[in-house]
């Protein structure tokens, strides 16, 4: 397969075509939405497989690039440690590590939006009584064993990391002649 080497300006041009994909059943994010439509981000709203967000490049034969790019790469958004906890109770625990098994070929992110979420996490400050210890462990377990990572941060500024997020993968995608 030949790939193409872009330039920097001509990549700079393609990324700002770049489409944050939101998942249709992401509800809850009208600060997200915010940031991105105050800085002019475009998005996309169609069925993620796995995570809340992804990344896409639209056909622009004009650009050169000649089919949808779809990034391989996602971001589960959680809006507290609690939703961890609840994520990891008995009834709902495999439905969970199914969602990290399914993303584990994929760069894969657990955003947390809790800039104290760590420390609530290993102080047993939720509202679970899932031992701190045991919870430390199981998402370091999950982590170690499914390859992805956990950011935990204000809300405030969850869309500015997310659009950041997928901006630079995506130029480093481009920048390697991605397609």
């Amino acid at each position: 397969m030949i790939h193409y080497h872009y330039a920097d300006k001509e990549i700079e041009e393609i990324l700002k075509t770049m489409k944050i994909v939101i998942d249709t059943r992401e509800n809850v994010n009208g600060h997200i939405l915010d940031y991105l439509h105050q800085k002019g981000v475009q998005v996309k709203n169609q069925k993620v497989d796995h995570g809340d967000y992804g990344c896409m490049i639209p056909k622009n034969d004009e650009l050169g690039i000649p089919r949808d790019i779809y990034l391989n790469s996602f971001v589960e958004r959680k809006a507290h440690i609690d939703e961890i906890t609840g994520n990891l109770q008995k009834d709902t625990r495999q439905a969970f590590e199914n969602e990290l098994i399914r993303s584990q070929n994929s760069r894969f992110v657990l955003l947390v939006e809790d800039k104290d979420g760590y420390s609530k996490m290993i102080n047993g400050k939720y509202r679970s009584r899932y031992n701190p210890l045991a919870l430390l462990g199981t998402l370091n377990t999950f982590k170690a064993r499914y390859g992805f990572e956990i950011v935990y941060l204000d809300n405030k500024f969850s869309g500015n990391w997310i659009y950041h997020h997928f901006y630079y993968q995506m130029k480093n995608y481009l920048k390697r002649g991605g397609f």
